[in-house]
């Protein structure tokens, strides 16, 4: 049903249920879209003037340099699977509103690279290959966006340290907002999480490395807040997409790109897992090859197949 006629409001609100099945969130019970203002009032503002809905989504920055948690370093069957459910998400939008959307992919690995401990040369053959990936798939309504369309063939170092100077909050501000605000408190923990699960080859206790990675976590806060600052700077009308959970009514929306038994899972820190019944879940690697059998694409591992 096209809505080109209809008031602005009545089709952000159409536009906005079509992202709802999709939020990612830790909530315990699904929000209306009511809750969603900031996200209505963006889109709103797109369709007042015909535009095509424009998204912002920080991630995709590089694969886990853990080996059981995914195949390798390059982008597999879990972004593939990921980039066109973005794709179409897009079109499910175009079909109720012509002038459509598009998705901007903000990859970050470099904004992160030296607290994640993966080389700069890795996040760049991931980051090619996702943009290669775009194109062979034409997934025409997505692009990619990363500190080279800023900052050129400036080194990653001296990259990372201007972004760091000019928007990145104080770690003693953050310390308190992790002590004080509830949703900072679950995004510092599972950044550590992630990191402690991301770390292979630790040479000290587990409680030296608990310590180490919360101290780092902080750090990664930290880029990422400076990251979305810059993302807002560059593109500032932007709907403003996260692959963290987000309540309802956060001014980021968070969304579900694939199925996963848990709500921080990203296709970058897991494999893609084909159920018997043809759908597909997001698992460590360990875990999934205990679960089905691993199939190559173009000679290199891509998914696994249970059943």
């Amino acid at each position: 049903m096209l809505l080109t006629t209809a008031h602005p409001t009545r089709i952000s609100t159409a536009i906005l249920r079509l992202l709802l099945p999709y939020h990612r969130t830790t909530d315990h019970a699904p929000a209306p879209a009511e809750a969603f203002w900031h996200q209505q009032r963006r889109i709103a503002a797109f369709v007042r003037d015909g535009a095509p809905v424009e998204f912002t989504l920080p991630g995709f920055p590089c694969k886990s340099p853990n080996p059981a948690k995914v195949l390798g370093r390059l982008p597999d069957q879990a972004e593939r699977l990921s980039l066109r459910f973005l794709n179409t998400l897009c079109t499910e939008i175009e079909r109720i509103y012509p002038p459509g959307a598009r998705v901007v992919i903000c990859s970050d690995g470099h904004v992160f690279g030296d607290l994640i401990r993966v080389p700069d040369r890795h996040i760049d053959a991931y980051s090619d290959e996702l943009r290669a990936l775009i194109g062979d798939l034409a997934l025409s309504r997505l692009s990619v966006f990363d500190l080279r369309d800023i900052f050129g063939a400036l080194a990653h170092d001296a990259k990372r340290a201007r972004v760091h100077d000019r928007y990145a909050p104080p770690v003693a501000a953050l310390r308190a907002q992790v002590r004080s605000d509830d949703p900072t408190l679950a995004l510092y923990r599972g950044i550590t999480r992630f990191l402690v699960e991301d770390t292979a080859d630790f040479p000290g206790t587990r409680s030296a490395l608990q310590r180490e990675c919360r101290e780092r976590a902080y750090g990664v806060i930290q880029r990422s807040r400076a990251w979305g600052a810059l993302v807002a700077e560059h593109h500032p009308r932007a709907v403003r997409l996260s692959i963290h959970p987000q309540p309802a009514g956060a001014p980021k929306f968070g969304i579900r790109l694939l199925d996963a038994p848990d709500a921080w899972t990203t296709p970058w820190h897991s494999a893609a897992l084909r159920r018997p019944d043809g759908t597909w879940t997001l698992l460590p690697r360990a875990r999934a090859a205990r679960l089905g059998r691993l199939v190559h694409r173009d000679t290199r591992p891509s998914h696994f197949e249970q059943g």
